[in-house]
């Protein structure tokens, strides 16, 4: 199979699952990337599909921006609109980490502004391989050592893979071939970085028979895992969870008797789902909150406090992660709520609740428990509180997005 059809069939499929009209392209500069945003080009002529491509300059190199004109001159041949999208980096931790989600937050962004249906990235079964092994010496279970994703929906943007079964080598022969040149980043060779010493490492775990095609077929093996354990923990919630008030309430009896790796995953799509976070908290954390909580210890993790109160394991959001978050008053808040009046109120706006519950003297009527009622979204203004639709002070205002227990179920699936 060609790489040009392996792109098509990819982008086809997808575009089998939900619209893909107006198609962006993340174009680094690096082989993987040209060769997405050529193929890309030739597709969407063919297809009639609007195509439009961007650069992240992470302001880390100073070359980056030499090379994201280098990118922009290369669209303007192709007549693709092409924007460079810079980050301003003022980190004091893990910086890799900081700019991948800096990538990802400025792609998104601009997908939104340019109204596209999907976002393209370069991943190849190379990347594949060495996520793999990164994940493995890390001690990641089934789900982290799962083939990476080839289409799913982050920060509100649909994300497509669609050369991720292709091979680096074969794509920068491609790119030869056509005479199409490429960037290639120093750092891709720098020893300090982890995916750099995989890289290196790989040439001898071929010689054991790990080679890249054996470690994306492993990958491809525990994704299938991953669904056969999902599917069963959707079904097990099914059972023994309820919404209520945003927060992810299991039955204790029953969650004590489910197999570990259950126990695990209910918890911490629970923790994702009630903090409105995408990734799920580290295997040790979830682990040691687990053992407390069914101790009868409170605890904290990821935006959420998780208690055991008569038969009841609760996950709620935790005050003290909200408590200065505000919204305007028509806008989502916290990532999961949206509130409505028939009589909007000028200049007001939406935050959690906390000491205003002494405003609600009906709160318990709601039947929730007061830390879920006091990271409950209320309405203010400067005079102070206007309503509170879960602490029974609505006042004229409702609740037009909550989160419920289908959002709950249908998250477990998705991830």
């Amino acid at each position: 199979m060609t790489l040009e059809k392996t792109l098509a069939d990819a982008l086809n499929r997808a575009r089998a699952r939900g619209p893909v009209l107006r198609l962006g392209v993340a174009v680094s500069g690096g082989s993987d990337s040209m060769a997405l945003l050529n193929m890309a080009h030739g597709w969407s002529a063919a297809q009639g599909v609007a195509l439009g491509a961007a650069t992240v300059d992470h302001g880390l190199r100073p070359e980056a921006e030499a090379e994201a004109r280098r990118v922009a001159d290369t669209c303007d041949r192709l007549g693709v609109p092409h924007d460079i999208l810079r980050w301003s980096p003022d980190v004091t931790g893990n910086l890799q980490h900081a700019a991948r989600h800096a990538r990802y937050d400025l792609l998104a962004g601009w997908s939104k502004a340019q109204a596209l249906d999907a976002v393209a990235l370069g991943h190849t079964a190379d990347d594949q391989a060495e996520t793999f092994l990164m994940r493995l010496a890390r001690g990641s279970g089934v789900d982290g050592l799962s083939q990476m994703r080839d289409d799913w929906v982050d920060r509100g943007v649909r994300w497509l893979r669609p050369i991720l079964s292709a091979e680096r080598d074969a794509l920068r022969g491609w790119l030869q071939d056509r005479g199409h040149g490429w960037v290639d980043d120093p750092s891709n060779d720098d020893p300090r970085f982890d995916r750099v010493r995989v890289r290196q490492a790989m040439q001898d775990l071929a010689k054991l028979g790990l080679d890249r095609s054996r470690l994306v077929e492993t990958a491809r093996h525990m994704r299938e895992a991953r669904s056969a354990l999902s599917y069963f923990a959707h079904e097990t919630a099914v059972r023994i969870a309820r919404v209520e008030g945003g927060a992810v309430l299991f039955d204790a009896v029953a969650f004590r008797q489910l197999p570990a790796e259950t126990r695990h995953r209910l918890l911490a799509h629970a923790l994702m789902f009630v903090s409105s976070t995408v990734y799920r908290p580290r295997f040790d954390a979830l682990c040691a909150l687990e053992t407390d909580v069914l101790s009868g210890t409170a605890r904290t993790l990821q935006g959420c406090l998780v208690t055991l109160h008569k038969d009841v394991i609760e996950v709620v959001r935790e005050y003290e992660a909200v408590h200065n978050q505000r919204a305007e008053s028509d806008a989502l808040w916290d990532g999961r709520w949206r509130l409505e009046s028939a009589q909007p109120i000028e200049n007001a706006w939406i935050a959690a609740l906390g000491q205003g519950i002494s405003d609600c003297p009906n709160w318990r009527a709601s039947g929730l428990s007061r830390q879920t009622v006091l990271a409950s979204p209320a309405v203010w203004t400067k005079a102070g509180l206007i309503a509170a639709p879960l602490a029974e002070y609505a006042n004229g205002w409702s609740l037009s997005t909550a989160p419920e227990k289908e959002d709950f179920l249908l998250s477990i699936l998705s991830h």
